[in-house]
């Protein structure tokens, strides 16, 4: 029993002295180079728009690290918004652009999507929304044509 004792005491203080070794020999990520991502707006609201219409805004941000910023995936919510970037490394300093484009066409009422921005710089993530009110187009009328009576 006393060897058991000593026996854990051994490894609960190896463990501690481990801990602390690993502790301070832990680099800061403010000391290596790193991008930062800086977004201008992150949310647009069209406000009411006719339905059919391609709704298009584009979100500028800028790279304020000191490393480039590589925008690794950008997503939107569904298949009614289609996203365009910026593809080549930002430089540190530079800007680029996301464009998100919304498609009413059939989708009347209220809407809100967002567009997920996956980056190798801080944080990792950044989200957009866009949101507005699409007006239901007025129905489509086909004249009818009457023939006189002979």
């Amino acid at each position: 029993m006393k060897n058991l004792i000593l026996l854990t005491a051994f490894v609960f203080g190896f463990t501690a002295y481990s801990t602390a070794q690993t502790d301070n020999n832990k680099i800061t990520l403010s000391s290596e180079a790193q991008a930062k991502m800086v977004i201008e707006k992150k949310s647009h609201d069209f406000g009411p728009i006719e339905e059919g219409v391609q709704a298009t805004v584009t979100f500028a941000f800028k790279n304020t690290g000191n490393a480039p910023l590589v925008l690794n995936s950008v997503k939107a919510s569904c298949g009614c918004t289609t996203p365009k970037w910026t593809k080549e490394p930002i430089a540190p300093g530079a800007e680029g652009v996301i464009t998100a484009i919304y498609n009413s066409k059939g989708r009347p009422g209220n809407f809100t999507k967002t567009i997920t921005v996956k980056h190798n710089g801080e944080g990792g993530t950044e989200f957009l929304t866009i949101r507005g009110v699409v007006n239901k187009a007025p129905a489509v009328v086909k004249p009818t044509v009457v023939s006189p009576e002979q």
